[in-house]
């Protein structure tokens, strides 16, 4: 398996999480414009208190005067509040849109990785990435960056009018100035490993509650609800420890910035006293320095605070784009697509391990050929490495040596989506969405009719069970389809594996887990489902086998016994001793009555539903 791409340094990351915003370019300008406004008259308040205090003050001034500046003071507020609150709708307008097509973008590109990738990634450390890891950007590339500039306008705009009113005091107001920007430069590095720390922390959390979550009732069968809880409890504790640690990393920051801000408006106070009593400097102009002092002052703190929340944003980035930049090691689009396919299938000296278990060989110089139609069983002790060859055909790996050929091409030289959609898998746990019974067939085929829906159903004897349901086929079946038995859940998914109508078809223990009516019900729509069409039957249970063209016993990662099941039974080997085994209940499952579809059965193929205007 192909690794991540690692991790690019953190500016880098920052640059292209600024990018995100480039289709928002619009709004974000027209805020700007709002913010630029907002900010400068923000700036010309202590302008007005200065004027308030100097001019319409002084002695022999009338009430107009004051009323005249009053007035203006009230305008400038007004307008500033109003800039303020239209660039905040518009920044985080384009915040909200920004995260919402990165969380789309990185699910896409969840959904292109080879299946090796998601035995590596839980499903709870991604819907966290998905979830949390997207919000704490969000801020960062909307309207943290409006704060940002607003909180820098107001720094330059500050030191420029505390320049004009008074050199000396801004000279002695800015020795605070190198203290809180190197504190800031090594408060962000520390934040940032931080934050990393708390949201990997986070998504170990979450994959315990998805754990949980969707094992409920295998928690509640065990009566292991306060296991679980005191393991989600025990990875929340460790995130709440390291996020401790940033708080008080903020909390220690965040009190120099404050004391530098204040002893900055003291030395102010001190000084410019002395050059009001020297007449050098008005009382207007110390207040409206002193505004200025602690409007640039709240400012820088701000804007650390920023560089702060933009340094625990790069500790996400980073998370997402080395996700967003891993390519996976098995291309999902792409290669040859037949116009016809025949459906014989070869397998030559293929050897195969499990990416995450390369020192345990699973399938060792496989060689197997199915003629187009043939019906194929696999048999043979558990961890054989029946499902891995099912597994390889639909191309979820590739062999490690070998090579699978269909109609005598090989696996890697077709597109991957055209392939799956030649194979239709029924499963032993078939896995339904939390949809209806007819978004669940409809799956198999996109824009089937409700006709061929109903037509699929039919032809998997599910057609009388769904009609009972009062909504019909618009039953909800629930999250994995909990609603269903397993025989209902079964007949779903033949229904929807004959709705796709493929050409080869994989049963991988589909009967195994059922009662004895419900795989009379199954195996009736299996035998439908089966003619004409080459099929790999994978199973335990002799009478899934018995009707097979061939029978092949795995063992070990190799075919021990390849014949029919008389020729089987009648030879000493494996085959016969696991039927003996069932026939004496050692499984607990002796023959059913009915087997298979013998070949002579299977000639024609299946009425099938009637195609789509488009193949699915």
């Amino acid at each position: 398996m192909q690794s991540p791409v690692k991790g690019r340094p953190g500016p880098t990351h920052l640059r292209r999480l600024l990018l995100l915003a480039r289709p928002e370019l619009g709004d974000l300008a027209l805020g700007a414009l709002f913010l630029g406004v907002g900010s400068a008259m923000g700036l010309l308040l202590p302008q007005a208190i200065r004027v308030i205090l100097d001019d319409a003050l002084k002695p022999g001034s009338s009430v107009e005067a004051v009323d005249r500046a009053a007035l203006w003071l009230v305008v400038l507020v007004a307008i500033q509040t109003a800039a303020a609150a239209l660039h905040h709708v518009l920044f985080s307008t384009a915040g909200e849109r920004i995260v919402a097509r990165l969380r789309a973008q990185l699910f896409a590109h969840f959904l292109r990785q080879e299946v090796a990738f998601f035995d590596d990634h839980r499903t709870g450390e991604l819907t966290s990435r998905l979830a949390s890891d997207t919000m704490v950007l969000q801020g960062a590339v909307s309207v943290n960056v409006s704060m940002a500039v607003r909180c820098a306008a107001s720094v330059i705009g500050g030191a420029a009018f505390l320049l004009i009113t008074s050199p000396r005091l801004t000279l002695l107001m800015l020795t605070v100035v190198p203290l809180v920007a190197l504190g800031s430069v090594s408060y962000g590095r520390h934040v940032r490993e931080l934050s990393r720390a708390v949201q990997d922390s986070l998504a170990r959390a979450s994959e315990a509650a998805e754990e949980a979550l969707s094992g409920i009732r295998t928690v509640r069968a065990f009566a292991a609800e306060r296991r679980e809880v005191d393991r989600y409890a025990g990875r929340i504790g460790a995130s709440l420890e390291v996020a401790r640690a940033r708080i008080r990393a903020s909390a220690g920051f965040m009190g120099l910035v404050t004391f530098a801000g204040y002893a900055a408006a003291a030395l102010v106070l001190w000084y410019g006293g002395h050059l009001v009593v020297d007449g050098r400097l008005t009382l207007g102009g110390l207040t409206s320095f002193l505004v200025y002092t602690v409007l640039v002052a709240f400012a820088l703190g701000g804007l650390s605070d920023l560089w702060a929340q933009l340094m625990k944003a790069a500790g996400a980035a980073e998370r997402i784009f080395d996700l967003l930049d891993r390519e996976p090691a098995m291309a999902d689009a792409g290669g040859v697509e037949p116009l016809a396919v025949e459906g014989r299938l070869e397998l030559q000296r293929v050897r195969f391990s499990y990416p995450s278990r390369r020192d345990a060989p699973v399938l060792k110089d496989i060689d197997l050929s199915a003629r187009p139609g043939e019906v194929i069983a696999l048999v043979g002790p558990s961890g054989a490495g029946k499902s891995t060859i099912a597994a390889l055909l639909l191309r979820f790996y590739d062999p490690d040596e070998g090579r699978i050929l269909l109609d005598g091409r090989d696996l890697r030289e077709l597109s991957p989506a055209w392939l799956r959609r030649q194979i239709g898998l029924v499963a032993q746990e078939p896995l339904l969405f939390a949809a209806s019974i007819a978004d669940n067939i409809r799956y198999g085929r996109e824009g089937a009719s409700d006709e061929q829906v109903e037509a699929a159903a039919r032809a998997a004897n599910a057609h009388d069970f769904i009609a009972r349901f009062p909504a019909g086929y618009r039953t909800l079946v629930g999250e994995r389809g909990v609603q269903l038995s397993g025989g209902q859940k079964q007949r779903v998914a033949i229904a929807r594996a004959m709705l796709k109508d493929p050409r080869i078809l994989v049963l991988d223990e589909a009967t195994s887990a059922l009662d004895a009516e419900s795989e009379h019900l199954v195996q009736g729509a299996l035998d439908a489902l089966m003619k004409g069409r080459t099929t790999l039957i994978i199973a335990h249970r002799l009478s899934t086998v018995m009707g097979a063209d061939r029978v092949l016993v795995i063992d070990g990662g190799t075919i021990v016994q390849s014949g029919a099941h008389a020729a089987l039974l009648a030879e000493e080997g494996l085959y016969r001793r696991l039927v003996t085994r069932q026939l004496a209940g050692g499984d607990g499952s002796a023959p059913r009555p009915r087997p298979l579809a013998t070949p002579a059965h299977r000639g024609a193929r299946t009425t099938r539903p009637p195609p789509a205007s488009s193949t699915a």
